[in-house]
């Protein structure tokens, strides 16, 4: 079976709504069933399968899926938007930037984006609108900011590229820290220009900010002193030697179960399994995506596409600009369509010695790569970050898209900064 069948009955499998971990089982398979002397067998297929998931790193993910369940319950993103509102609630678009850094921070709790929009947004939308903000604005600022979940570490993006590159995990998260921070300060550079421009209730965010001063900087600080220290405590295991990527990652749910039942008391033992089985729900989709797309990468690697697509581009984009640039807008169209996870699992194999011939630092690639996804996340239309603003609030889908414009063309602007500049990517190694 050629390459391009294998690739239109994959596209036709999405194309008629067959879930993508079966879309990818079924081309993972065809070239065996069809070719009986190929190397990859059915039963190939299957140990691979088996054999993708069966790495101890990746038992990251599910931990910092658990975690950020567990925070999310625990009201953890509260506490810190209440310590951000705190010290920026009375400058211009105070309020808006603070979301923004609790999105910051809750990203370097639960490594997901669509799991940041849902912690930060079930409580932020609600109040952004009493403060009179846009009811859309509100909505895009929370879908967007979302994306830094995926970028700042730990990143479950990161995690995935250092399995398909064999880069290392702790390296990845490094590199994210600075492009994280960049992103950020950008958007709420827009979020200043935007409230310059429309205006802001100052009336009712003095109010609130009041209430927050009324209860005084040390009781504010307490309150959100442990939801501050958990993404110290969770890199500082990681980058002192102390724990793996994957002890980290487990040290996260035991402290944010410690916190929530005992610190904070925003949760109750019977709520526990409650929560286990929402993780389970989470994580079990992904795990057979991973499963199947490594299948299908071993596949695709058996049958020499990395190989073939890496001399076809390099034979038509000689210039390194005009290739990171093709590269680019093939990414930011993938990540319109597909899943975060197996778009890294499968193109990185493909991509990765393409950018190396033309001397791109892999920790490097996977920053661009994992920018250019996130910006997936809020545009359709897969969009989830969308979906999950869009049920949190009843905005439309594609009322949150055309608000979200602006914000992702700073993503952009960003991302350029991080293709172009590598030191953004490289500066703390």
């Amino acid at each position: 079976m050629s390459v391009a069948a294998v690739f239109i009955i994959f596209i036709i499998c999405l194309l008629i709504a067959i879930p993508i971990s079966i879309s990818l089982g079924i081309v993972a398979v065809l070239p065996g069933a069809f070719d009986p002397s190929f190397t990859a067998s059915g039963s190939y297929a299957i140990r691979s399968m088996l054999g993708g998931i069966d790495s101890f790193p990746l038992l990251a993910v599910p931990m910092f899926v658990l975690a950020g369940i567990v925070m999310a319950h625990g009201q953890i993103s509260k506490r810190l938007f209440d310590v951000f509102a705190y010290f920026l609630g009375r400058r211009t678009a105070g309020i808006p930037c603070a979301v923004i850094i609790t999105c910051l921070f809750y990203g370097a709790i639960s490594g997901s984006a669509p799991a940041t929009v849902a912690a930060v947004g079930s409580m932020t939308i609600p109040f952004l609108m009493e403060m009179g903000y846009d009811k859309k604005f509100s909505v895009a600022i929370v879908a967007v900011s979302g994306g830094l979940g995926v970028i700042i570490p730990p990143s479950i993006p990161f995690i995935m590229f250092a399995m398909a590159s064999g880069e290392s995990v702790s390296d990845l998260f490094l590199a994210g820290i600075i492009p994280g921070c960049l992103i950020a300060l950008l958007l709420m550079g827009y979020a200043v220009f935007y409230c310059k421009t429309r205006g802001e209730d100052r009336e009712k965010i003095e109010a609130k900010v009041k209430e927050l001063k009324d209860k005084g900087f040390l009781r504010v600080v307490r309150e959100g002193f442990f939801a501050l220290l958990s993404p110290v405590i969770i890199l500082g295991c990681i980058y002192t030697g102390i724990a793996s990527p994957t002890e980290a990652a487990v040290i996260s749910v035991f402290y944010a179960l410690i916190v929530s039942l005992f610190i904070y008391k925003s949760l109750k033992l019977r709520d526990v399994w409650t929560i286990f089985a929402e993780a389970v729900h989470t994580y079990g989709p992904i795990l057979f995506i991973l499963a199947a797309s490594t299948a299908f990468s071993r596949v695709l690697t058996l049958m020499q596409v990395p190989q073939v697509v890496s001399a076809w581009i390099l034979a038509h984009f000689t210039n390194k600009i005009i290739l990171l640039l093709v590269i680019n807008a093939f990414l930011l169209i993938v990540g319109m369509v597909m899943d975060t996870t197996p778009a890294i699992l499968i193109l990185t194999p493909i991509l990765l010695p393409i950018v190396t011939v033309v001397g791109m630092n892999p920790v490097h690639f996977a920053v661009m790569m994992v920018v250019n996804l996130a910006i997936g996340f809020v545009t359709p239309p897969i969009g989830v970050n969308l979906f999950v603003a869009s049920s949190l609030s009843g905005v439309p889908v594609m009322d949150i898209a055309t608000q979200s414009a602006p914000l992702i063309i700073i993503f952009m602007i960003a991302l350029l900064l991080i293709t172009f500049i590598p030191g953004i990517s490289l500066a703390l190694f």
